[in-house]
């Protein structure tokens, strides 16, 4: 009776216009299209920042020692046009208008400071929204400093080396396996969650408020069908339906990888190739089911008490932030799954997989994570059957 049940529901749902979308069409085909785009424009954005010409606004003498600095560095980095001003007041006005993109106040006394020996006070102006500007005006300080310490070395008779008592090397021991997975590994858990909540969402709603919408559910219930067998039916149609939002977003992100060149450095792409395995699948499914069960045992009830699709979505869509939110988690550096954070629901999810990703995933750990979350699937089973017993709830 449930796969009867489940079968039904399931060419329901597939019928749905919007259910479709949300688990085929976007996570599949825009998914890539749209990282895509966004990688694109990134990537143009910054290089536009870092190679663009830019005017530079100056207060001091002419031709003074850092402007001759700025001119030598080569025009095929970044072409630059020295602007004079007499007083920082205009410089700023300027800059604040993007007539000119950084400003520099170099004092009248630089030269004799420097002749002296004297570290000599430089301002630069520059306006931290602009994308590359602090990053430009760093990278012409440093060549005007290290012209500069060059010359004082030079001129007090100094062997540069005999003042650097130290080189230091850091030696980086982690793979790259496990740099992607720690870096970059927050991101598929964190499009698994959000994909596989929006999958779960809209065949949850059209299959309990729908119904109640609809009337067909006094019919269904009229059946010799004990009702925990219609609700494992339901909710196995609202378990598949985000399961598979999750693994076409996987297979999007994957067809990205491949046909869209987001990856271009070839040894990166090997990596990635080997932590997409089938081992690493098979255990990244066993984190996300009971996770994906737990999301329609938490929207089922809701779906159940609500009495018109509207006012079900309008509960439900705020509710994706609050199971959303968590999986940001996967993205600040430092935290890490332990003890603490594998009791944590949906966090220990996507740190399991960060670690999963980098192969440094402790068996204790995943144990902890699979259990919390199993926990948390067969009550949220038990409240969605609960919920669906009450006739006024079904009835309402």
């Amino acid at each position: 009776m449930i796969k009867t049940i489940f079968l039904k529901e399931l060419k329901d749902t597939l019928r749905d216009r919007r259910t479709l979308m949300t688990m085929l069409v976007i996570p599949l085909l825009l998914f890539p299209v749209i990282m895509n785009v966004f990688i694109g424009i990134s990537s143009d954005f910054e290089k536009d920042a870092a190679t663009k010409p830019i005017k530079i606004g100056m207060v001091g003498k002419k031709n003074n020692p850092v402007e001759l600095a700025i001119k030598d560095i080569p025009s095929e980095i970044s072409k630059k046009t020295i602007i004079y001003y007499l007083d920082t007041n205009q410089l700023i006005k300027d800059l604040q208008k993007d007539s000119i993109q950084l400003g520099l106040f170099v004092p009248a006394n630089y030269n004799a400071l420097i002749d002296q020996m004297k570290p000599c006070p430089i301002r630069v102006y520059h306006d931290v929204t602009a994308m590359g500007m602090q990053e430009r005006a760093e990278q012409y300080m440093a060549v005007v400093e290290g012209n500069e310490k060059l010359n004082r070395l030079n001129k007090l008779q100094i062997d540069q080396q005999k003042i650097e008592p130290l080189t230091i090397s850091y030696v980086n021991i982690a793979s790259e396996k496990e740099m992607i997975g720690k870096l970059a590994g927050g991101m598929l858990p964190y499009i698994f969650i959000a994909f596989g909540f929006i999958g779960c969402m809209y065949p949850a709603i059209d299959l309990f408020t729908g119904e109640k919408e609809r009337g067909t559910i006094e019919t269904l219930l009229t059946t010799p069908v004990t009702r925990w067998q219609i609700l494992i039916g339901k909710m196995g149609v609202v378990v598949l339906s985000g399961l598979t939002a999750a693994t076409c977003a996987l297979l999007g992100l994957f067809i990205s990888i491949e046909t869209l060149d987001i990856i271009p450095d070839q040894e990166i792409l090997k990596v990635v190739h080997s932590i997409l395995s089938p081992g690493f699948i098979v255990m990244l499914y066993c984190l996300l089911i009971p996770l994906t069960v737990f999301f329609a045992g938490v929207m089922i009830p809701i779906c159940i008490h609500a009495k018109s699709f509207k006012e079900a979505q309008s509960i439900i869509t705020p509710l994706n932030i609050v199971m959303v939110l968590p999986a940001m988690v996967g993205f600040f550096p430092g935290i890490e799954l332990n003890w603490i954070t594998a009791a944590i629901p949906v966090v220990n999810v996507v740190l399991a997989t960060k670690e999963l990703i980098a192969g440094t995933l402790e068996i204790g750990l995943v144990a902890i994570s699979f259990s919390v979350m199993i926990s948390l699937a067969i009550l949220a089973v038990l409240v969605s059957y609960k919920r669906f017993d009450k006739e006024t709830n079904v009835l309402a």
